[in-house]
């Protein structure tokens, strides 16, 4: 996908290796953090924004351009501070695509329910969380010893919500394994229908899987 803008939440090491990857893939990024001093891990090559403040600091968020961002991320040291700040780029900025970094797996459940995708500190990379706010590719969760199919988490268009699995199904062409809802995972009905938070698993081909992230990310009204 062309450069977009995406302002990240905290300069430790994974925000700033977050940070020079994206900007390293052409994108445009803004840095928040309180603390001068960590900017020194973005390094002399990086040439992003550095904004010094509180994340969840509505005035911060306007220095880093958070109105035109097309995705947030909060990746600092608390997990209170990234919550509140994913939950005031969506619902004050309306930044559609937010993604949070916890400390403590047992709050997951909670913050699905508030509708933010959450990251685990130990098993996401900066690999994965680069994918889950350009999802111009599919974060692949398992891959079958050939190579050939693939089980992906589905970054639908939000317009899926409130239609049926099966109609995304039949527009991306693909075999929906599960569903994670408010962190309680399940095995979809023909009548099950898409929900707001709703993480969707499917099997695809592993040759098929850029073709189905750029179908997903169309509204259903564009056809597939």
């Amino acid at each position: 996908m062309p450069g977009v803008h995406i302002v990240i939440m905290g300069c430790g090491r994974v925000g700033s290796g977050l940070a020079r990857a994206l900007a390293r893939a052409g994108h445009s990024v803004a840095v928040i953090d309180r603390d001068p001093a960590s900017f020194r891990r973005l390094g002399p090559d990086f040439h992003g924004e550095q904004v010094l403040g509180m994340g969840f600091d509505r005035d911060t968020l306007i220095s880093a351009r958070i109105s035109e961002a097309h995705a947030f991320a909060a990746v600092s040291s608390g997990d209170n501070s990234n919550i509140i700040a994913a939950r005031v780029a969506r619902e004050q900025f309306g930044v559609r695509t937010v993604v949070a970094r916890i400390y403590d797996p047992k709050r997951a459940e909670v913050y699905e329910r508030l509708g933010i995708p959450t990251v685990a500190t130990v098993p996401w990379t900066t690999d994965r969380l680069m994918r889950a706010v350009i999802p111009d590719g599919l974060i692949s969760e398992w891959r079958d010893p050939s190579g050939t199919v693939t089980v992906v988490n589905v970054p639908y268009h939000r317009d899926w919500v409130g239609r049926t699995l099966t109609s995304l199904e039949s527009a991306l062409q693909v075999r929906a394994a599960f569903v994670v809802r408010y962190g309680t995972g399940f095995l979809p009905r023909p009548e099950t229908v898409v929900q707001d938070g709703d993480a969707v698993y499917a099997a695809v081909l592993s040759r098929d899987v850029l073709h189905i992230g750029e179908l997903a990310a169309r509204s259903p009204e564009e056809g597939a």
